[in-house]
Formats: structure tokens, C-alpha cells, sequence
């Protein structure tokens, strides 16, 4: 499976899940190294960019990164507290997310993104047996439309 990151281009290369780790998120606790990624590069650009502050265009990279395709574990709305896409994100998809991480069954954990309900955003367990088959196929530097940031 094919998914794509896009992040500040100076800590691009850096896929070890480290700034992840420092902050929880909603799939993730502090502590708990993963990397957020998306099925496609529009929804990894709206995931990044509901965190950049108005008017400011940061210089970002998109790595195209490939994973296993039989080691990803699915969840959809179904399976998901009603409130899971609210903002903040209620801390129980963390905790689902940490059950998934201390499992250690699949590399990949596939969850709808809170921003898009039909797109999904792809979490890659840094800390998985597997990790290492990980690859960057590419890294290049993204550009977009800054009237998104208004």
C-alpha cells in the first residue's frame, strides 16, 4: 500500500514517530511512537494544515512511503464511538488506538479522518516487528495554494 506524509521539510526523514511521541494525538498517547499518514495526498494536506496557523505557508515535503499490505488493521465508523470525529478528539480513540499499539498484531491501523468521514488516514506503529519493512520512495518538497490558510 502506497501512503504519503506531508510535514515540515526539515524533519521530514524523519519517520521514527519522535514528534508523535512528544505530543499525544487522536489516535496515539504521549510516549507512544506512530506516524500519521493518509490514503492520498489531499487528505494528508488537510490533516497538516488544520494545524498551521493563519497566513503562515511553512515549507513542507511529501514522502511517498510504501507498507505491507497484509499487516493493516481497518476501522470504520461502525466500530467507532459516535462522537469520534469531534475536536478535540475524545480520549477514548487514543486508548483504542494504544490497545491496537500494545497488540502489536498489524503495522498499519486504517481510521477515517475526523476532517473528511469517507477519507482515511493510515497510522503506522514505529514500534512494530515490521517497522523496518517501511520505505520511502520518495521525498520531495510540497507546494500549495496558501489561500487554503486564510
Amino acid at each position: 500500500m502506497i501512503v504519503y506524509r506531508i510535514t515540515k521539510s526539515k524533519r521530514a526523514s524523519d519517520i521514527s514517530g519522535y514528534g508523535a511521541s512528544i505530543f499525544s494525538g487522536r489516535w496515539n498517547k504521549k510516549g507512544t511512537p506512530v506516524l500519521y499518514t493518509g490514503e492520498s495526498k489531499e487528505i494528508a494536506l488537510l490533516e497538516n494544515i488544520v494545524h498551521i496557523p493563519p497566513m503562515m505557508t511553512p515549507e513542507l515535503d511529501i514522502l511517498t512511503i510504501e507498507i505491507p499490505d497484509d499487516s493493516i488493521t481497518v476501522l470504520t465508523p461502525k466500530d467507532l464511538p459516535s462522537n469520534w470525529h469531534q475536536f478535540p478528539a475524545p480520549t477514548v480513540l487514543s486508548d483504542i488506538g494504544q490497545r491496537w499499539i500494545d497488540d502489536g498484531k498489524t503495522l498499519a491501523l486504517k481510521v477515517p479522518s475526523s476532517i473528511i468521514h469517507s477519507a482515511n488516514n493510515i497510522i503506522l506503529n514505529c514500534i512494530h516487528k515490521d517497522y523496518k519493512t517501511v520505505k520511502i520512495l520518495s521525498q520531495k518538497k510540497f507546494y500549495f495554494d496558501s489561500r487554503l490558510l486564510k
